[in-house]
């Protein structure tokens, strides 16, 4: 931690089978206005072109960081060994496949900043397996308490940036919903997450994707409320049904 760089963004992208989306990926990292970055590309054992495509990039921009696992582990080993690496302040998330608006690195660290918050995520836009707009964005709140989170995940995992000099180690768990019970275990802290309600940020949805399978995702949203967080049944019971509720919400209606 002594030897952070102060003014740079890690951002945190797991790979795996991603060769069609990654290098619009990283393409959206390049064109940021803030440019104090680096992007560490952790190639989870792809079976695909990935690990190629990943090193010519990093012969493109030495900002990227390329790190390959000799066997698949998954996403949350791979984030924590990207977490390791991180050279910088301020660790982000972006998945190989979603993309970042040009100023969304520019506006997080100036809000940041300027409020001196420990833990930002904003607003984002769902687009398709092609890139096309969908027509839903995702708008959030102005801050988020760790209770008020138990009841929904409303902060997306390619939207975050952590202050780790102030927030302190960051590990995630390999458990299902890993950035979910990753923010909660920040925000028990009596840390409170602050949104910047702008679209900075496009979510692919992707067929067969794990946030596609509603049923699995639930029942992994009541382990994490019952079995991770303790929380009573009556509790967990009145968090599960306003999770229930936005869930259909966000992803049935346009608006």
């Amino acid at each position: 931690m002594n030897n952070i760089n102060r003014d740079v963004v890690s951002i945190i992208t797991p790979v795996y089978n991603a060769e069609s989306f990654l290098e619009d990926t990283v393409k959206s990292v390049l064109e940021q206005t803030y440019q104090d970055w680096e992007m560490i590309l952790i190639d989870d054992c792809s079976s695909d072109r990935s690990r190629e495509i990943i090193s010519k990039l990093a012969l493109i921009d030495d900002r990227i960081v390329p790190i390959y696992s000799e066997v698949n582990e998954g996403v949350a080993k791979s984030r924590n060994k990207g977490i390791e690496k991180a050279k910088g302040r301020y660790i982000a998330f972006l998945d190989s496949d979603d993309l970042w608006k040009s100023n969304k690195l520019e506006e997080q660290v100036k809000f940041m900043r300027s409020k001196d918050i420990r833990f930002s995520f904003t607003g984002y836009e769902f687009i398709n397996e092609d890139g096309n707009n969908l027509g839903k964005i995702i708008s959030v709140p102005n801050k988020v308490t760790y209770n008020e989170l138990l009841k929904y995940n409303c902060i997306g995992c390619l939207t975050v940036m952590i202050d780790r000099e102030k927030v302190g180690k960051i590990e995630m768990p390999t458990l299902k919903h890993e950035d979910f019970i990753t923010w909660l275990s920040i925000l028990k802290k009596g840390i409170d997450a602050y949104g910047i309600n702008e679209n900075l940020a496009f979510y692919r949805k992707r067929t067969g994707s794990i946030s596609e399978n509603k049923i699995k995702s639930a029942t992994w949203t009541w382990n994490i409320l019952r079995n991770i967080e303790n929380l009573n049944v009556i509790k967990a019971s009145w968090c599960f049904i306003n999770y229930a509720f936005i869930t259909v919400k966000k992803h049935y209606f346009k608006y």
